[in-house]
């Protein structure tokens, strides 16, 4: 007897794990804590259950398992086993389940099958499969109890990142490509080469049956500060070297450059890029994943729950403090129990791969369950101090004249004002900020975020004993029209007032404080006793064409009382909204594998001719990017530019097509969401 072909029966296993996506990979996919089976071709004589044995020995690095060949399909959860089942039982071509515990490593194994016959004569066969982690196992830490999370959080290759304002929300489409060629080897290949593998291969491979520690790893290795890891962070000057955060529309090219680069750190990413591409190594991992966006992030260095900002006397945002807030920070949530801290602490895990502070002494965070950020368990792993910091800390807004302090508010809503994730099967955001923290009822209390009206504009206040000023923008800013905001000021004594009014606008990137004033005006303001007044502004496209790309705006108004010297001051920070692409396609019916078109569709929105460079992208859609060069295009002008593709798989794909300015620094986006049918 010999064993002529072993069959991984990889269509049966890829379909009964969930992993058809990694039909491309040579090795067999499959999950933990469930069978998957594999078939031999004899030669010769028969397979003879009472005189000759089955023994296969799995391998993971120099761990090893040996188990027999047994007839009993009892598995336990907890231990490898391998079975034939007697039922139908091909002598000649007999069946083999191997089935690995719940919490089995993750991990590319080796396993080695013999057959002993009565002769003692041996023969052996050797096979390869790649095994995950199982959120569709009750026993798997790892497991979600809803097939919609399951879809959503390990299945979906595509999705939206949120960035931007809390009051003026962009979504960025991306492409998690967890499914594309390359892909899966290269997240392997980042748990091989983490120095936690690199100093003990044995005690690495061990710990990976547990998702906190595979979590740690990744964080650490998304990042480059402390290892090869995969992407290089950059906020500051030109991108020469590499490739400008804004620029990257998927996971797929930045793990896939990576690995083929030997290891050397891509060029370059931001937050959102980290937590994207994490977000994609988690989901090839097969530990559910999501990716959350918190507005109005605090960086607090100190440790102190405040962050200072400090104005002039005219308005002007000055960079006086260590501490920061963010417009906007991208971080992930993974789903795992935490048997390390209690059942209390199981569900969503913050972590966060954009290197910011050691934890450790590595550049990671978390996992921090939610919960515990939310109760304030500052006692508890990993890194919860920080995260909480980051969604709950108090503004204190200080003007300074001369070197004194002459004006001083206090804001405890604006930190963490909004903490979303998209919404599961929609292409929106799902409000999660009740998750992490206590929402508050709005209260009279001065310099808070208030609510208005309408969705689209924003409100902040100051006050002093004798004056109140609103600062409201009249709607959404867009680019290429102008920015209208309106200015109240209440009189709320029964003396007449005189009062100098600064107005000042700057410019600013998301992770820290603005540059020059590049807008302002200044006056007197006459009050009779308790009269309201109202001043409506505006700032023109021309004045603000320094505000580029993903570029905000700091505006703040200061009051000065002439008579006592009192100021109060009010502020906003904003966004400005690109326009969008459109895409239209010609058949609603999509099939795989036939030719469909597509039509992408700008109006330039500019007062200016804009070129550029059209880019049109989509996992399971495109071989790759396809580009074209837009001429220059007049202001209200109109382009459309045709495609073709061939979808390669079928369920729901994301066509992407971003349009890169060259004259103006932005980036037009827009994205279609497409179910590919089988023929």
């Amino acid at each position: 007897m010999k064993i002529q072909n072993v069959n991984l029966e990889k269509s049966e296993n890829l379909e009964r794990h969930r992993t058809q996506g990694f039909s491309s990979s040579k090795a067999l996919v499959v999950r933990r804590g469930a069978p998957f089976r594999v078939s031999l071709q004899l030669k010769g004589q028969a397979f003879n259950p009472k005189t000759d044995s089955l023994t296969i020995k799995v391998t993971l690095g120099r761990l090893y398992m040996v188990m027999p060949v047994t007839f009993s399909k009892n598995v336990l959860s907890s231990q490898w086993k391998a079975y034939m089942d007697p039922e139908g039982l091909n002598l000649q071509n007999p069946s083999i389940f191997i089935s690995s515990p719940a919490s089995a490593s993750v991990g590319c194994y080796g396993f080695q099958l013999c057959v002993l016959t009565q002769g003692s004569q041996k023969t052996c066969a050797f096979g390869k499969f790649i095994l995950l982690c199982n959120p569709w196992c009750h026993e798997d830490v790892v497991y979600i109890p809803f097939e919609d999370q399951r879809e959503e959080y390990i299945q979906n290759d595509s999705g939206l990142l949120f960035i931007g304002t809390a009051m003026n929300i962009v979504s960025r489409p991306w492409s998690f490509d967890q499914f594309e060629p390359g892909v899966l080897e290269a997240c392997l290949d980042l748990l091989q080469v983490s120095p936690q593998h690199q100093k003990n291969g044995r005690i690495d491979y061990l710990n990976r049956s547990n998702p906190v520690y595979i979590s740690r790893v990744v964080s650490a290795m998304i990042n480059s500060e402390d290892d090869c890891g995969v992407l290089k962070g950059k906020w500051t000057g030109d991108f020469k070297q590499g490739v400008n955060p804004s620029l990257w529309t998927g996971s797929g090219d930045i793990l896939t450059q990576w690995a083929a680069s030997g290891f050397s750190p891509v060029q370059f990413g931001q937050c959102w890029v980290f937590a994207a591409v994490m977000c994609t190594v988690m989901r090839v991992l097969g530990i559910p994943c999501r990716v959350v966006t918190n507005f109005n992030s605090a960086h607090d260095t100190n440790a102190n729950l405040v962050i200072e900002e400090y104005y002039s006397e005219t308005g002007q945002k000055l960079n006086l403090s260590k501490d920061t807030i963010w417009n906007f920070h991208v971080w992930v949530e993974c789903w795992m129990t935490r048997p390390d801290l209690g059942s209390g602490m199981d569900g969503w895990q913050v972590l966060d791969p954009t290197p910011q502070e050691r934890s450790g002494g590595v550049f990671c965070c978390g996992p921090a369950p939610v919960k515990a950020i939310k109760d304030r368990r500052i006692d508890l792993f990993y890194d919860i101090p920080f995260v909480y910091a980051a969604v709950n800390a108090d503004v204190h807004s200080i003007v300074m004249s001369e070197g004194r302090v002459v004006s001083y508010s206090k804001d405890t809503e604006r930190v963490g004002s909004l903490i979303c994730t998209k919404t599961i099967g929609f292409h929106r955001h799902q409000n999660i900020t009740g998750d992490y923290k206590s929402i508050k009822s709005p209260t009279s209390t001065l310099s808070l975020r208030s609510s208005t009206s309408s969705e689209d504009s924003t409100l902040r206040r100051g006050s002093t004993k004798g004056v109140l000023v609103f600062l409201t923008l009249d709607n959404a800013p867009v680019a290429g029209r102008p920015v209208r905001f309106t200015v109240k000021v209440i009189n709320k004594q029964k003396v007449a007032k005189k009062m100098r009014l600064h107005l000042n606008a700057q410019a600013k990137k998301y992770n820290n404080s603005p540059t020059d004033t590049f807008w302002e005006t200044h006056g007197v303001l006459q009050l009779a006793p308790m009269e309201a007044k109202v001043i409506q502004q505006q700032i023109l496209p021309d004045q603000y064409q320094c505000v580029v790309g993903d570029d905000l705006i700091n505006l703040a108004v200061v009051l000065e009382d002439m008579a006592s010297q009192e100021r109060v001051l009010a502020s906003e920070e904003f966004n400005i909204t690109s326009a969008q692409l459109t895409i239209q396609i010609a058949d609603k019916d999509l099939i795989v594998n036939k030719e469909q078109t597509a039509t992408v569709i700008f109006t330039n929105p500019f007062s200016q001719p804009v070129s550029g460079v059209l880019t049109v992208a989509g996992a399971g859609l495109t071989q790759g990017k396809v580009h074209f060069r837009m001429l220059p295009l007049r202001p209200g002008g109109r382009i459309e530019q045709l495609i073709t593709f061939i979808p390669s798989s079928v369920g729901t794909k994301m066509l992407q097509a971003s349009l890169s300015l060259t004259n103006i620094n932005s980036t037009i986006r827009g994205f279609k969401m497409l179910s590919v049918l089988r023929a």
